[in-house]
């Protein structure tokens, strides 16, 4: 009978439990989570957070507190350097015992035991609590309640004005738009005119010019031709005065 030992002995020697002990810790420091027994798990629980409460300070008596019971000099270095600073906000409980059910063999209570700040999916699944609040007397409630809507409207008030504001102001540009095109447009048309006055009057010594190189050119085609025509008629006069003689 067990009555009163709280001390779980885990049927070791001293020396066995201790060195078993430093392993399973020196384990944990570098993997961040190992499968064991929940029997171990407790016992390991109880051996390592000390530790790590410890690791917090970090300088050379704390170090070569936690190599005495790690005999580690990577898992040491590791739990100053990295986990250290993980755990630094956290006061306690820095291991987690998640239950897997019972081994094959032995039918033993088996489990998970992990460092609660290296589980990415249960710090994720974690929300914030919400502020809490006190509920105060009815009478400030419905002024406050009241006083919160009043506000609002307020609020939203000079941002219509400005909405209004803004519309007025395109309206009043488009209508100066429109005017100015309206003025302008007599003195458009007067310019296109006068456009076309002044190109007309450029282009007619050119015209004029054109015209006289093509009728001197049609002169010049058309003389040839009757000058051949009236020949031949002389020749036909010629030949009847032979024939007379």
């Amino acid at each position: 009978m067990r009555h009163g030992k709280k001390f779980n002995h885990l049927g070791r020697t001293a020396p066995h439990r201790k060195a078993m002990l430093s392993n399973m810790a020196s384990s944990l420091i570098m993997e961040k989570r190992i499968t064991t027994t929940v029997a171990k798990a407790k016992a390991l629980r109880k051996y390592v957070e000390p530790l790590l409460t410890k690791s917090k300070t970090d300088d050379t008596n704390s170090r070569r507190v936690v190599f005495s019971y790690l005999q580690n000099k990577e898992s040491v270095s590791e739990l100053f350097n990295e986990v250290s600073d993980k755990i630094s906000s956290r006061p306690g409980g820095y291991t987690r015992i998640l239950k897997t059910g019972n081994r094959l063999g032995d039918n033993a209570d088996m489990c998970i035991i992990e460092l609660v700040d290296y589980n990415e999916a249960l710090l994720k699944e974690a929300k914030p609590e919400k502020a809490k609040t006190r509920r105060s007397r009815r009478g400030k409630g419905s002024s406050e309640e009241a006083a919160k809507p009043a506000k609002a409207v307020e609020t939203k008030a000079p941002e219509t004005e400005e909405v209004e504001v803004a519309d007025e102001a395109v309206v009043e540009e488009a209508t100066v738009v429109e005017e100015v095109v309206e003025e302008a447009a007599p003195e458009v048309e007067v310019a296109a005119e006068v456009t076309e006055e002044i190109a007309s009057e450029e282009a007619a010594p050119e015209v004029e010019a054109v015209a006289e190189e093509v009728a001197e050119s049609t002169v010049e085609e058309t003389a040839p031709a009757e000058a051949e025509e009236e020949a031949p008629e002389e020749d036909s006069e010629s030949t009847e005065d032979d024939k007379k003689d």
